[in-house]
């Protein structure tokens, strides 16, 4: 199973990326891990981007591919892998394909905006320990206030809605574009096209799983 998930921040993607993983014995491919991985190590690319990085540059897309395709190449690949949050501009996206860096699904969570800033800014989380809350779908006993230490909880600067809001701009602007080019490479029919799904991201969070799982099967 080798595959994009696509959909907008605070989409449940993480949540989501982690039962696939389980189901189908895949790792996730996070471009950030990645890059903190080649510079520890010290490779060729992971040098050049550190330079890059340390002047305040974007690591180029020829760089990132390079980092994939590396990635890509290691033993836990075998049965496949899972993109998430990569790639994020239809250059990128071209230079994966041009690198021969094949994908059989696209999956698309799709949930409106509004109910992202709601799950998002609704948030409470514990500093302490990470525990999170949610002031309407799990709150706390107490009203802010943590349930087992009784410290008091925060909302983080992440998820406050004008936080929220101006991610989901960025998202729209940036990288909404790219399911309109992955559902027409997949309608194509071309040679390598990828099977193109979209599910719905509101409800119970195990809903949504089988959804994710009954559309990876067709």
């Amino acid at each position: 199973m080798r595959l994009i998930l696509l959909g907008a921040p605070g989409a449940g993607k993480g949540t989501q990326a982690n039962f696939i993983k389980e189901k189908y014995n895949i790792p996730q491919i996070s471009t950030g891990d990645m890059l903190r991985a080649a510079i520890k190590e010290g490779s060729e690319l992971g040098l050049a981007a550190k330079k890059v990085m340390d002047a305040g540059g974007l690591v180029s897309d020829d760089i990132m591919i390079g980092l994939v395709k590396n990635r890509l190449q290691e033993a836990d690949c075998a049965n496949g892998y899972l993109f998430d949050g990569f790639p994020r501009t239809i250059a990128q996206a071209d230079a994966m394909k041009d690198a021969g860096i094949n994908v059989d699904y696209v999956l698309e969570i799709d949930v409106p905006d509004a109910s992202i800033i709601e799950r998002m800014d609704g948030r409470r989380s514990h500093p302490g320990s990470g525990r999170v809350y949610h002031v309407k779908f799990n709150p706390p006993k107490v009203d802010g206030v943590d349930d087992i230490t009784g410290e008091p909880l925060i909302q983080r600067d992440d998820d406050k809605a004008e936080t929220v809001e101006k991610r989901l701009d960025v998202y729209h602007n940036q990288t909404k574009v790219l399911l309109g080019y992955y559902n027409d490479w997949a309608k194509s029919g071309l040679p390598g096209a990828p099977k193109y799904r979209r599910i719905a991201g509101v409800g119970p969070v195990e809903q949504i799983r089988d959804s994710a799982f009954a559309a990876l099967a067709e």
